[in-house]
């Protein structure tokens, strides 16, 4: 059911946590650490939980605390989105290389259940929807492609769903 101005679903059903995410590598694993300690995502007081190694999946915890709780006792909302916004962007720029440009164009969130727990976002790319983007732009061409993520606690409830418009370029 979405009776939402933005698009967004506003009666998501459940979404539980992967219980066994893809493995990382030392590589993504220095890249997770090096992701935390950067200053505008430290920030948000977020946190990268896990990077697949093949950069198609990421997990992102945005716990309850001092550093994310706002005035009314909730996580704030600007947290929540703090912790999502960069994750796509570098997961295609990771998987695509340096034939591609990728950019960040839109993004809508609708918060729908007040945070007072560990909330956990999981960005997932498909090797189909990787190949699509491969095959189907020529260089110098672009699209739009969206993304839809959702903030849930540990019991699968979604609080926050936010739905990313990225513009992705062939470069000639």
């Amino acid at each position: 059911m979405t009776d939402s101005p933005t698009g967004v679903d506003r009666d998501p059903d459940p979404r539980p946590l992967r219980e066994d995410p893809p493995a990382e590598s030392l590589r993504t694993r220095l890249w997770r650490h090096g992701f935390n300690l950067l200053p505008a995502y430290r920030g948000t007081g977020a946190r990268v939980d896990h990077i697949g190694a093949d950069w198609r999946y990421v997990r992102v915890r945005v716990p309850f605390n001092w550093r994310t709780r706002n005035a009314i006792g909730t996580i704030f909302g600007g947290s929540l989105y703090g912790a999502i916004d960069p994750v796509y962007l570098t997961m295609l720029r990771r998987v695509l290389g340096d034939g591609f440009t990728v950019w960040d164009k839109s993004a809508a969130i609708e918060f729908l259940e007040p945070g007072r727990d560990t909330l956990y976002a999981e960005f997932a790319l498909t090797d189909a929807a990787i190949e699509t983007l491969r095959e189907e732009l020529d260089p110098g061409e672009s699209t739009d492609r969206e993304y839809l993520v959702s903030l849930v606690d540990g019991d699968g409830t979604v609080h926050a769903a936010c739905e990313k418009t990225l513009y992705v370029r062939r470069d000639e």
